[in-house]
């Protein structure tokens, strides 16, 4: 409940059992881990031991193992009650190990309708919302293939691309800054594929002053 009111904070999971999270963890995509530290069957210094390069922070209503924690380098350690502002500084040091660890990706591990697929950014040319099911996203490539991204928001979608290279251009459209061709006030032209097939989309007001800032630096 905490962790929904942090702003930028997205829970991919949350689990009762440290050994549930162990039984997905392959499966699970995340950077980092809250965890207590007294817990069922494995304690959190073992668990994190056991997930290795994944940054953890710790809660616990103990003392004892806050030596251990941060030998194991966690970003934080918080004593139980958690209190909201204690979190949020927490996971701000968190955003911040996660920019430092991260190099600059080339692609997004994502769910397509063909399984989890490698999106490379550099591929992507357009994307929209899909006629059939607007929970899922049509992703159109530079090599003429198209793509469907299922059951993502183009909230979610826009955070895990490359900001300086992409534009939400209205409620259904985004673009790669690249395959703009010309634009006016509420109109882009794009080519949509590498066929130099052309594509006229609305520019809407409530995103235009952000593309005309990305197109002109």
């Amino acid at each position: 409940m905490l962790c929904e009111q942090i702003p930028n904070l997205e829970i991919v999971k949350s689990f009762d059992s440290p050994m549930n999270l162990l039984n997905e963890i392959k499966s699970l995509e995340f950077d980092f881990c809250i965890m207590d530290i007294e817990m069922p069957g494995i304690n959190g210094i073992e668990l994190s031991q056991k997930l290795k390069s994944t940054p953890v922070i710790f809660t616990t209503a103990y003392k004892d193992y806050a030596v251990e924690a941060f030998e194991l380098n966690a970003i934080d350690y918080i004593q139980k009650p958690v209190q909201k502002e204690r979190l949020e500084v927490a996971i701000q040091k968190a955003f911040k190990r996660i920019e430092v660890r991260e190099p600059d990706k080339e692609y997004i591990l994502i769910n397509s309708d063909k399984g989890r697929i490698l999106l490379y950014f550099k591929q992507i040319n357009y994307i929209t919302i899909s006629e059939n099911d607007s929970r899922d996203k049509i992703v159109y490539l530079d090599n003429n293939q198209k793509i469907t991204l299922k059951n993502i928001s183009f909230e979610k979608l826009y955070k895990q691309l490359p900001e300086k290279y992409f534009c939400q251009i209205n409620k259904k459209d985004l673009i790669a800054l690249k395959v703009v061709q010309h634009f006016s006030f509420d109109e882009i032209s794009i080519f949509l594929n590498s066929d130099k097939i052309e594509l006229k989309l609305n520019l809407s007001d409530v995103f235009r002053s952000e593309f005309i800032k990305k197109i002109a630096n």
